[in-house]
């Protein structure tokens, strides 16, 4: 009898940990913050992003952020998520990085710093250092931050993109967090679109405006 309730004991474990499997790693996002040149919007959204895609209780998705105007700009984004921190703590995962970064483009996976880590002050400041603070050799809490340094001429428009995902990019470049004793690795990935601005054609609308008077005049010599 009590042979077979331990072995039924140890079916029911190894049943709970196979639907734990199944249901995947519960990815939560801790914190967020934007830095939109120099203006740090911490856990709110400023002008210009559009978050319609964006998941903030798992923090996966793709938020799109909008610069126009002639200049010079730096815009990045801050995340601090956390994988299956109430099964295996947030303290057991690694970061790490995949191909080169784009022209422009800056990034950095560390502590968050509430122990050792000073990614956010590097993000606060817009010098993230290109490093990785928490590799697989050195496992701890892991948050990770890109950001694009940019010009635009008059006429153009940037659309940056923060894409987060259990997917792998189609991006050369990205970042990606591992907890190793879950079932799931969160990748980051960012993209920077320049796109040129429609200008109403002013000449249309002057020949319009004289076709407008030309008839105007004409009526009135007509009913003279």
């Amino acid at each position: 009898m009590k042979k077979r309730f331990v072995a039924s004991c140890i079916g029911m474990a190894f049943m709970y940990v196979a639907v734990l499997s199944a249901q995947g790693a519960s990815i939560e996002l801790a914190d967020y913050a934007f830095n939109i040149n120099g203006t740090i919007s911490q856990g709110s959204i400023p002008g210009g992003v559009d978050d319609s895609a964006f998941d903030f209780t798992t923090g996966l998705g793709t938020l799109e952020i909008i610069i126009n105007g002639a200049g010079s700009y730096h815009v990045a984004a801050f995340f601090d998520h956390e994988i299956d921190q109430t099964v295996n703590t947030f303290f057991n995962e690694y970061g790490a990085t995949h191909g080169t970064p784009a022209v422009g483009q800056s990034w950095e996976i560390d502590e968050p710093g509430w122990v050792f880590g000073d990614i956010y002050n590097n993000f606060v400041a817009g010098s993230l250092d290109n490093a990785n603070g928490v590799p697989s050799s050195a496992p701890d809490d892991v948050s990770m931050a890109m950001g694009w340094n940019f010009s635009l001429s008059a006429g153009e428009q940037a659309v940056i993109s923060m894409i987060l995902s259990e997917s792998v990019p189609a991006e050369n470049f990205f970042l990606f967090q591992t907890d190793p004793d879950s079932p799931a690795t969160l990748y980051f990935s960012s993209t920077l679109e320049r796109r040129g601005i429609t200008v109403p054609d002013i000449c249309s609308t002057s020949t319009l405006l004289s076709c407008v008077i030309a008839v105007f005049c004409g009526l009135r010599r007509y009913w003279k």
